[in-house]
């Protein structure tokens, strides 16, 4: 029988802020982005997962957050060539389509897929764009997958390809207004930006655009982007954020 749940479906994913940044790795100390740290995301209850994707010299898809696998260039190594290594829980670097599959065996935790800039060349980002998205509707994983990117012109290619596909954008250098413009759904922005641009979120919601923030990792921060609505908070510290969550609900 097939884990896959069909895209008729309608998945019913956790209502929460809470977005595990590279899986719930730290506490355990799992190995970020591994299929373990996802694991653990899910098991905590998170709204989302965040991983991060870069293309194999021969275009295969994998999950990784750095340009290198243990000293191997992703971009300039073949898939074969990676799988030489482990990560220290003795799992191999996932590929995107083994890891989509692992998340779509439950349907409570969104998977943020973050589509890497190349340090190749502008082309192979929007060949690794266009892969990605390709691979999430082989897979029927739209109700689960909702895309990040730093490079601008990705998020837009995504939203050519798939309209109806959540985006936030991560370089915090544009407006809400160009965001919505390109086709983007949110912001997805160092929280640091919007302390400097106090007027962005309020902007971004009138928009319709929702609001997450990255990484976040001390509970004064957490709190005052609560305070200030935001949709999702990234973080490292999923079991804090759960924390002040939880004593938010019992002060109300």
């Amino acid at each position: 029988m097939s884990l896959i749940r069909p895209l008729e479906v309608m998945a019913q994913f956790h209502d929460n802020v809470v977005i595990a940044h590279r899986g719930a790795w730290k506490k355990n100390q799992y190995p970020e982005n591994s299929i373990a740290a996802l694991r653990e995301a899910i098991k905590l209850g998170c709204h989302g997962s965040e991983f991060d994707v870069h293309m194999t010299s021969d275009n295969v898809l994998v999950v990784n957050h750095d340009a290198e696998f243990y000293g191997l260039d992703i971009a300039t190594s073949t898939y074969n060539e990676l799988l030489a290594l482990k990560h220290p829980n003795g799992e191999k670097i996932p590929t995107v389509e083994e890891y989509l599959t692992e998340g779509m065996k439950q349907d409570k935790t969104k998977l943020i897929f973050e589509i890497k800039s190349s340090e190749v060349d502008k082309e192979r980002t929007l060949e690794l764009t266009k892969l990605s998205v390709a691979l999430v509707h082989h897979l029927k994983a739209q109700k689960w997958v909702e895309y990040i990117c730093f490079d601008f012109d990705a998020g837009a290619y995504v939203h050519e390809l798939d309209p109806n596909a959540h985006i936030a954008y991560l370089n915090g250098d544009k407006t809400p207004e160009e965001v919505k413009e390109a086709g983007y759904t949110g912001l997805d922005y160092h929280f640091s930006v919007y302390e400097k641009n106090r007027h962005w979120i309020k902007d971004a919601h009138e928009l319709g655009l929702s609001i997450n923030a990255w990484t976040v990792n001390k509970p004064e921060d957490m709190k005052r982007l609560l305070d200030q609505n935001a949709e999702f908070i990234t973080t490292n510290e999923p079991e804090l954020l759960f924390e002040i969550l939880e004593k938010r609900k019992n002060q109300e």
